[in-house]
């Protein structure tokens, strides 16, 4: 497709446009086009409509980042359900660019796609228009904001795994929390911190900005947050990290100061990723059954291929706490 646009003089969403029979495209370019495809033997057909009966075929998975724990798990669960249904996965990563999401909605021309488990933060009023055009079902996982009624997505209890992680704080007696969460426009992350702040008004503690902070869920901008709280004048003596990742930079940044986990700060993660019981201290942190839920996508995807629709389009999978060695009481109470 990147050759016929070149040779055509024109975009490759052009090109995608005149093989979905698109109608904004002018009819010279639109006879241009089909002469270089039909030249390169690329024919321009329909895409046929997909059913269950069907044997076999490709699921898309899009994925803003893959160099993660949390990408490999999320993998793992839409791959194990696919496997069992006969079908190939292939995985896409867009790494937060505009331009990379719309070249692998160009790429769907290329090849079977039936259906799409999309783990991006937004899907745009032009991808979801195009996808629809396209006859191709999908689900959407972990999304920024809730999305439009009838569209399928699945998410977890953020707002109750933040309530657990810092009551679970609270019940030690730490009475100073800090919190860094994700992007402030994630629903994910907004979740997390009314899970705090609701834990805190529970136990009568006031709620201080000072101690909220908000970075993208990885390790480096966490790193940042946790030296600067951790320096305040009255700093905290527990953080509630939004992501295990974050944990990690709570816990690098706590070594750099001297400071012992859990004996100076107790730190409590998101996630419980696989290394999340392999660090010293070992994580307490909030469990997030992620191969479950992109399990729950491919299911979605697999029910609309099969015609029908699934029994609800709205599905947040159950947190839960998990206590290990990086949680104790503050240091005026150990």
């Amino acid at each position: 497709m990147a050759e016929i646009a070149e040779h055509a003089g024109v975009s490759v969403s052009t090109v995608s446009k005149v093989l979905h029979d698109r109608s904004d495209v002018s009819a010279e370019t639109r006879a241009k086009v089909q002469r270089l495809l039909e030249l390169h033997g690329y024919l321009a057909k329909h895409r046929p409509t997909a059913t269950a009966a069907q044997p076999g075929g490709l699921i898309d998975f899009v994925i803003n980042e893959l160099d993660s724990p949390w990408a490999v798990e999320l993998i793992r669960g839409a791959e194990d359900v696919l496997h069992d249904a006969n079908m190939g996965l292939v995985v896409s990563a867009t790494h937060g660019r505009t331009r990379r999401a719309r070249q692998w909605l160009d790429s769907l021309a290329t090849r079977p796609t039936r259906g799409a488990i999309l783990v991006v933060p937004e899907l745009t009023p032009e991808q979801h228009e195009e996808l629809g055009r396209l006859g191709i079902p999908y689900a959407l996982v972990a999304p920024i904001d809730e999305p439009a009624p009838g569209t399928p997505w699945v998410g977890a209890t953020n707002w109750p795994g933040g309530l657990a992680a810092t009551r679970h704080l609270i019940e030690l007696g730490h009475r100073r929390i800090a919190i860094i969460s994700g992007p402030e426009r994630r629903l994910t992350s907004r979740a997390r911190v009314d899970g705090y702040r609701s834990a805190l008004a529970e136990a009568g503690l006031p709620f201080d900005p000072a101690l909220v902070r908000y970075g993208d869920f990885t390790h480096t901008p966490a790193h940042r947050h946790a030296l600067e709280l951790l320096a305040l004048r009255e700093p905290p003596t527990a953080v509630f990290a939004g992501s295990d990742h974050q944990a990690l930079g709570t816990y690098r940044a706590a070594a750099e100061l001297g400071l012992r986990i859990p004996d100076d700060v107790s730190v409590v993660g998101f996630d419980d990723l696989p290394f999340a019981d392999w660090v010293t201290p070992r994580l307490t942190t909030i469990r997030t059954p992620l191969a479950d839920m992109t399990a729950l996508a491919a299911r979605m995807v697999l029910r609309l291929l099969s015609g029908e629709q699934p029994e609800t389009t709205r599905v947040e999978v159950a947190t839960e706490l998990v206590v290990r060695e990086s949680s104790g009481p503050p240091p005026d109470r150990a």
